[in-house]
């Protein structure tokens, strides 16, 4: 996103995707820690809690977005940020298998019962994803106002 921003002569913009970039970052770095840890410490109760938040979904708090206009705001700029390439199931894909390599969780080793469940959907996760990509490509595109860029048209 900062990297459009800077193309797009936007220097603010690119600035508060930079500092957005490098708090995503500590996040990811402080979330890994204590995962590995948990994992360390107890595993059977650990990968269940992993396999319940994924089934839960990730909910970003941008989802509550709205402008006073549009309730499907969030909807619309996810849609974008797709096509875009800006965020996209490849990636989330790509961020799975990297936490399920990062964990070792394909080799956890001792899972009983519930844990074992959660582990082999969980390590199933990255390819479900991927299919999805496949659909996303086929939904077509159309046209809707934001009142954010001064009512334009964009395509989603």
């Amino acid at each position: 996103m900062a990297k459009l921003a800077t193309e797009g002569g936007d220097p603010m913009l690119t600035c508060i995707c930079g500092t957005i970039a490098a708090d995503e970052k500590r996040h990811k770095h402080v979330y890994t820690r204590i995962v590995e840890k948990l994992l360390e410490v107890d595993p059977n109760a650990t990968m269940p809690a992993i396999a319940h938040m994924m089934k839960k979904k990730i909910i970003m708090p941008m989802h509550l977005m709205y402008e006073g206009q549009d309730p499907n705001i969030f909807e619309h700029f996810s849609a974008i940020s797709e096509r875009q390439g800006i965020y996209t199931s490849r990636h989330y894909a790509e961020i799975l298998e990297f936490f399920i390599i990062r964990w070792k969780l394909e080799t956890l080793e001792g899972l009983i019962g519930k844990a074992r469940r959660a582990q082999d959907y969980v390590c199933g996760l990255p390819p479900r994803v991927r299919k999805l990509e496949s659909r996303a490509k086929k939904i077509e595109p159309r046209q809707v106002k934001f009142s954010w860029i001064f009512i334009k048209q964009v395509i989603v």
